[in-house]
């Protein structure tokens, strides 16, 4: 019979054996728990990591990142940033203060090959499975964070995930009463900057400490961020967040109940690329000054007066791209719980909810009549009756006899609101029965359920005279046609469902510990298309009303009419771990996984144009890595190697508002990854890592019947062939010092690999002064400067990446910018 304590210093159950070095670490209750091999820590702080880096003993290759070094990085700053320490992850942010969201890669894959979670709960969304890093958990109450470089847990629930896992862990509360206050004030202090860009947050945590005998304790928390655009005259963020946490232990066996709630809204502008260097021509941008600019059409500006009688107008007001909102309302229900049944059996149980409402894109063209063929709706199409645009293919609104601006007439071109919205509602439970076999056996039975019932829509809304949204979430008011029926761009439903099975099985034999485990997903994609598909490429047009519908789909005999559809994808996904130690300090490591990604919702729609469901990708992964672990350093290195078949490849445009997807067919991938935290003496920590990568594409893209791209031997774009960096810590007095270092290699445009992103090279630096030094009452209180990007690197940060593309929409990396903090807590 194991004994289990009580872990006040992380998550109840995420915790590690006593005769191991590390932590284990896994996104629900019942992975957590099953890596457990012996006895859970005893109640008190852990001491496993060295400088906030932690390596979990796994047959995988893992990196964890705990509050310690979180802590040390801009207060408000995306867990997503903080991960870019961790080899093999290479995150490039949109803003100083990660407010505005990035775009990263794990071993090359871009994040909608990556499982992210929070809890348990995946982040991913569910049509496209992207991640939005700037609506993460506020890092003051993150307990840790763990990469798994490759393949996921068999109770994970994702759809794609066959470049690694990110699992977030929020702390426990608190067993006594306690407040956390942090104020930050900040500031970009760029060359070349014209003027100030400040930004400025607060974050509360109250503790209610053990509230009844039994040991029942919450905390609260709550934070507001404002700042100015990065780059632009225009716009900026306003953002805030809520969390609590309600947390019940059961006896003293390490059995809990706890439930949180998570909220987070989002006001913010697009921004990152100059409206002036938005293409290819960003790449020459080299002076810190060429970063910064104004808006060219005037801001403040004013909308065209409707006049009576006479076909109004509009002009480029409220049009740039920095005017644009990406809005975003998003929240969460969570569950944590883990049951003793007996000696031997255990139950975990983790239940969720989520909420997303959310939209992106700019302004189209309303028509106050009906479009030159006589319809309602939103369609995409040339109107050589727009004296402005009348031989450019452009996105109209037709509303067939709706006033737009108030003049009295319908004769009128409107300026309009349109961006695409998507509300999300996500149910999902992992369950795991672990039973213990004797000391060394034992096994578990998991199943894991997730449905999104994703709404997708594109209505439009009216704008103020200043070009401003009179309501940034038009769906809560649409423009409406002279039928009532709002015209909108796109209009679908889709339900994407997850029922899996897994079982895992894990035995220590001496120095040996296997692993070995199968997961079963059945994934649904139930697909409601409303409107009319044009193409291949899953192209709509949105015509109102069914009779409307019947005729143009006859007058355009190549179109395919609504229609809903029902994809399913299955496979069996073995896994084998095998971790052997040598010493108690030094082990080696091996694993294989077999992985599935089902395609995402703009591939889906896409298909019902041809009528044949795209193929999902598929990978066979192999890691073998050496692991080093003392009191005072943690190392690793590993090799790896993955082959995929239809290898899905996806960028967004957030020009075009769309993703497209390619297949580069069968790709192999191989590299190695490194680590080492080192604490020679108290006072002193050095940490340094790394990795290498290699990326083949087998055969060239064919494009067309009889045409091909060149892709054969070439690498994919948008993965940097390596990265390394370093980061050194020094406590002198009162006064802790940090600095870090990250050089980010070469990355290609496109598939062609003919257009290469030139490296950068990006410093940053950390400063405390504890004020318990000089005052013993003030022991939880201290002063904390950030200076982001310390050499004021210009570089470009993220590119919508192509099979042929010479040009695209880039964003910037942010420049220097410099906050401070006082953080206070009793």
């Amino acid at each position: 019979m194991k004994f289990k304590y009580l872990l006040t210093a992380s998550a109840v159950g995420i915790a590690a054996s006593a005769m191991v070095a590390s932590p284990a670490a896994a996104q629900s209750t019942g992975s957590a728990d099953f890596d457990d091999e012996n006895v859970i820590v005893v109640s008190g702080a852990r001491a496993t990591d060295v400088g906030g880096v932690d390596i979990p003993d796994s047959p995988k290759a893992k990196v964890q990142i705990d509050s310690e070094l979180i802590g040390r990085q801009t207060p408000g700053q995306t867990i997503n940033d903080t991960l870019n320490l961790v080899p093999g992850v290479s995150f490039t942010n949109n803003d100083p203060f990660g407010s505005l969201g990035g775009s990263f890669t794990i071993r090359g894959f871009s994040s909608d090959r990556i499982s992210q979670t929070f809890d348990g709960v995946p982040l991913n969304d569910s049509g496209n499975y992207a991640l939005y890093t700037n609506q993460m958990l506020d890092p003051e109450i993150i307990e840790y964070a763990t990469v798994s470089l490759g393949s996921t847990d068999v109770d994970s629930p994702t759809a794609s995930a066959a470049g690694g896992t990110i699992n977030i862990r929020s702390k426990v509360p608190d067993d006594e009463f306690g407040v956390l206050t942090s104020i930050t004030y900040g500031n970009i202090i760029s060359r070349g900057d014209p003027g100030d860009r400040m930004m400025y947050r607060f974050f509360g945590k109250i503790e209610t400490g053990e509230l009844t005998a039994g040991g029942l304790k919450a905390y609260i928390s709550a934070s507001r961020t404002e700042n100015d655009s990065t780059f632009s005259n225009y716009g900026g963020v306003d953002k805030q967040q809520y969390n609590a946490k309600l947390f019940q232990p059961l006896g003293d066996n390490g059995d809990f109940i706890s439930i949180a709630g998570h909220y987070n809204q989002n006001r913010n502008n697009f921004n990152g690329s100059p409206s002036n260097f938005s293409g290819i021509e960003t790449y020459a941008i080299q002076d810190p000054e060429d970063r910064f600019y104004d808006l060219s059409d005037g801001t403040p500006c004013t909308l065209v007066d409707g006049v009576n009688g006479v076909q109004d107008r509009y002009n480029s007001c409220g049009t740039p791209f920095e005017r644009r909102y990406n809005p975003s309302n998003t929240g969460n229900i969570r569950g944590n719980s883990r049951f003793s049944i007996g000696d031997s059996l255990t139950l975990t149980v983790d239940p969720s909810f989520q909420y997303v409402k959310a939209n992106g894109g700019g302004t189209s063209i309303g028509y106050e009549g009906f479009s030159p063929d006589g319809f309602t709706g939103g369609i995409f199409r040339t109107d050589a009756r727009n004296p402005q645009r009348n031989n450019r293919s452009t996105q109209y609104y037709y509303f067939g006899g709706t006033d737009l601006n108030g003049d009295g007439d319908t004769l009128d071109y409107v300026t309009i609101l349109s961006p695409s919205h998507t509300q999300t509602r996500r149910y999902g439970v992992i369950a795991n029965l672990i039973y213990d076999i004797d000391a060394n056996n034992r096994v578990r039975l998991a199943y894991t359920f997730d449905r999104a019932r994703h709404r997708q829509t594109g209505t439009a809304g009216s704008l103020l005279p200043n070009g401003e949204p009179v309501d940034v979430f038009p769906i809560n008011d649409p423009l409406l046609d002279n039928d009532g029926v709002a015209p909108q761009k796109r209009n679908r439903l889709s339900y994407a469902t997850l029922n899996q099975v897994s079982a895992e099985y894990r035995g220590e034999f001496g120095n040996l510990v296997a692993q070995v485990g199968v997961r079963a997903p059945f994934f649904s994609r139930d697909l409601n298309q409303y409107c009319v598909t044009t193409d291949a490429s899953g192209n709509v047009n949105c015509i109102n009303g069914d009779a409307d519908i019947a005729a143009y789909v006859a007058a355009n005999s190549s179109y395919v009419a609504p229609v809903s559809a029902k994809y399913k994808y299955d496979k069996l996904l073995p896994n084998v771990g095998l971790t052997y130690n040598f010493t108690d300090a030094f082990s080696v490591f091996a694993s294989y996984a077999k992985n599935l990604s089902v395609p995402g919702t703009d591939s889906l729609y896409g298909s019902l144009f041809v009528g044949v469901a795209p193929v999902p990708e598929t990978s066979d992964s192999f890691d073998l890595g050496l692991r080093y672990q003392t009191g005072n350093v943690q190392a690793q290195v590993s090799g790896w190697f993955n082959r995929y078949n239809n290898r899905l490849a996806s960028a967004y445009d957030p020009v075009l508002d769309r993703t497209i997807t390619r297949n580069l067919g069968t790709v192999d991938k191989y590299g190695i990854d490194g680590s080492i935290s080192w604490k020679p003496s108290d006072p002193f920590l050095l940490y340094v890592f790394g990795s290498y990568l290699k990326s083949d594409i087998k055969d060239d893209v064919q494009t067309g019947a009889n045409s091909f791209a060149a892709t054969a031997g070439k690498r994919e774009a948008g993965a940097p062939k390596f990265t390394l960096g370093a980061r050194a810590q020094a406590e002198l007095g009162p006064v802790e010092l940090g600095a870090q270092i990250k050089r980010t290699g070469v990355r290609y445009l496109n598939d062609i690999n003919t257009v290469e992103l030139p490296g950068y090279t990006v410093a940053d630096l950390d400063m405390r002064l504890s004020l318990g030094h000089f005052n013993e009452d003030l022991e939880k209180a201290y002063v904390q400067i950030n200076v982001t990007n310390l050499l004021d690197e210009v570089y470009i940060g993220s590119a919508s990446t192509g099979l042929t593309t010479s040009g695209a929409f880039v964003n910037i990396g942010p420049p220097r910018a410099f906050t401070a903090s006082l953080i206070w807590g009793f």
